[in-house]
C-alpha cells in the first residue's frame, strides 16, 4: 500500500508569536509523507520573518500576500498549490501533535469516511490548558452528520482532516464568506460522511481578537455570512427534520442578532424560519 501524502496548508495572519511552534507541530509528524503549504495573509508583525527564519533551507512553498484577502481566499491559494490526498487547515497559532495525521488516517481507513475530526485540546496564549473541546459525556454524531451540523457548532475546526476530493467537489472554501467553517460543515456533509478520532490530537489556541472570538463581537461580520449559509440551508434541505433543524438554528441566529446588535439580519433569519 502507498504511503498517502497529506497536505498541511497553514494560514497566517499576524501570529508572530506562535507561527514557528504551528511549522514545528508540522515537521514533527510521526506520519513519513507530509507536504507544508505556508500562507502568509498580509502580516504587519513580523510573522514573514518568523515564517523565513523557520523554513530556511527546507523545501517549502510560502505564499507571501502583501494586503490581507480573508481565510477564504488565503486557503484556496494554498489548496491551489498543494498536492496531498488529504488536507488539514492549520491556523497559524494552533498546534499539531505528533500522531495527528498518522491516527488520523487510521480512522479514515477503519470507517472509511471523507471528514475526520479529532478532540482538540483548548489552551490560551501561553499554552497553559483550559479543557477539550469533547467532555466524556458528549453527543459524538458520524456518518450522516447533515441535521446535526444544522443544529449546532458541533466541531472544533482544527481538529478536522479532509479528503482532496471533498474539497475539489466544493471548489474550496466559499469566498464570498468572511468564515469557512460552518458553510464547508453544511455543504460537505450533504454528500460525505464523518468519523470520529477519540484521541486528542491537535491544541487550540483561544486568544483575544481570533477568528473564532470575532464571530460573538458586537456587530460582526461574521453574521452575514451565517446568514448566507442558512440560505444555502434552506436549498439544501429533502426533509420536514431539516427544515425544522433549520428553523431553530435561524431562531437560534436572532437571539445572536440582537447580542451582536445586528437588527437589520432579523427580517432575513425570520423568513428563512417560517
Amino acid at each position: 500500500m502507498s504511503i498517502p501524502l497529506v497536505s498541511v496548508i497553514c494560514l497566517c495572519h499576524n501570529h508572530s508569536q506562535f507561527v514557528s511552534v504551528a511549522i514545528q507541530s508540522v515537521f514533527d509528524q510521526t506520519h513519513p509523507s507530509v507536504e507544508l503549504i505556508l500562507v502568509d495573509d498580509g502580516s504587519t508583525d513580523g510573522s514573514k520573518n518568523q515564517i523565513e527564519k523557520k523554513i530556511t533551507d527546507k523545501e517549502i512553498y510560502f505564499i507571501n500576500i502583501k494586503n490581507p484577502l480573508g481565510n477564504c481566499k488565503a486557503f484556496n491559494l494554498g489548496l491551489k498549490k498543494s498536492s496531498g490526498s488529504y488536507i488539514i487547515d492549520l491556523a497559524a497559532d494552533d498546534v499539531l501533535l505528533p500522531k495527528r495525521i498518522e491516527e488520523g488516517l487510521k480512522t479514515f481507513h477503519a470507517k472509511k469516511i471523507s471528514i475526520e475530526f479529532c478532540n482538540v485540546l483548548n489552551i490560551d496564549d501561553e499554552g497553559h490548558e483550559l479543557g477539550r473541546h469533547f467532555s466524556k459525556e458528549s453527543y459524538i454524531p458520524e456518518g450522516d452528520v447533515y441535521v446535526d451540523l444544522i443544529k449546532k457548532y458541533l466541531i472544533s475546526p482544527p481538529g478536522m482532516m479532509i479528503k482532496r476530493e471533498v474539497l475539489e467537489y466544493l471548489n474550496g472554501y466559499d469566498e464570498k464568506l468572511s468564515y469557512e467553517d460552518f458553510d464547508f460543515w453544511i455543504r460537505s456533509s450533504r454528500q460525505y460522511h464523518y468519523g470520529y478520532t477519540t484521541k486528542t490530537l491537535v491544541k487550540k489556541r483561544n486568544i483575544p481578537g481570533s477568528l473564532s472570538k470575532k464571530q460573538f463581537s458586537l456587530l460582526t461580520k461574521h453574521q452575514k455570512s451565517t446568514l448566507r449559509v442558512c440560505q444555502k440551508i434552506k436549498a439544501l434541505n429533502r426533509s420536514k427534520k431539516e427544515n425544522i433543524a433549520l428553523r431553530n438554528r435561524c431562531l437560534y441566529e436572532i437571539k445572536q442578532c440582537l447580542k451582536q446588535g445586528n437588527l437589520n439580519l432579523i427580517p432575513e433569519f425570520l423568513k428563512l424560519s417560517f
